[in-house]
């Protein structure tokens, strides 16, 4: 019972945070996107005709929503979790009765639920640029929501080892958005030299964005199994260094 009050009162107060400051939550993501499909749809776009059978604006489509997904669920949960470190409100977690899991699923889930609500908005935005069809429903929702899930993980963990605010904006800025540009949002890796694709075979995100892609438009460079294989595992592996970690109060306890 205590862990069920636990868990919808952390949910709650994650939602919560984000939907009352929605003009920093919501609407940048929305801008930005509107500016994507003006400069490289609609501008380089027409330049480079069609990729893989589809035109070049449906194509980055799938990679501009993904791309909002991944930075806003990693982005909710470093600085809530990091703010509860700094604000020693995690203290009164830690004293209750209140399983290390369910501390765990309270804040992913609320950046899941960040997540995924930005990239409705994103969503939307494309629908004024390009006629969206959905090929592989379930695919598109499995990856929509496991990418979610990885990077709020990935933001959790940063937030724990992070000592100030400078540490929860090092690996967006240089690890999240690097990786992200490089996994084919834009492009397609079959177009690249061939030492450059089997670079890229090791950028996660790029297995994420090209499922995602193959569940709206059909079109994937990745065998869709092994994109799948690969996030499950990340999310596996991310989620038991977490309750590890919870466990052990690193970054909390000291």
């Amino acid at each position: 019972m205590n862990n069920s009050i636990a868990f919808r009162t952390i949910i709650y107060k994650e939602i919560h945070r984000f939907i009352r400051i929605w003009p920093q939550t919501l609407l940048p993501p929305a801008i930005s996107t509107a500016l994507y499909f003006l400069i490289f749809g609609k501008l380089i776009g027409d330049r480079i005709g069609s990729i893989n059978g589809a035109s070049y604006m449906d194509y980055i489509v799938p990679g501009i929503i993904l791309m909002s997904v991944i930075s806003h669920s990693y982005a909710n949960v470093v600085s809530s979790f990091y703010s509860s470190k700094f604000q020693h409100n995690i203290e009164e977690l830690l004293v209750a009765p209140v399983s290390n899991w369910i501390i765990l699923a309270g804040y992913v889930g609320g950046g899941i639920a960040r997540g995924l609500l930005v990239g409705i908005v994103v969503t939307g935005i494309s629908m004024l640029f390009a006629d969206i069809t959905v090929n592989h429903l379930g695919v598109t929702i499995a990856v929509y929501f496991l990418t979610a899930t990885l990077f709020a993980l990935a933001g959790f963990i940063n937030a724990v080892f992070a000592d100030s605010f400078d540490d929860i904006s090092i690996i967006p800025n240089f690890v999240l958005t690097p990786l992200s540009y490089l996994g084919g949002v834009f492009y397609s890796v079959s177009m690249l030299p061939d030492l450059w694709q089997t670079i890229s075979l090791a950028n996660p995100i790029l297995y994420m964005v090209n499922a995602f892609r193959y569940g709206l438009i059909g079109v994937s460079d990745i065998k869709i199994e092994i994109a799948f294989a690969i996030t499950g595992g990340f999310i596996l592996f991310l989620t038991a260094l977490s309750l590890f970690l919870l466990h052990k109060g690193v970054g909390i306890k000291n």
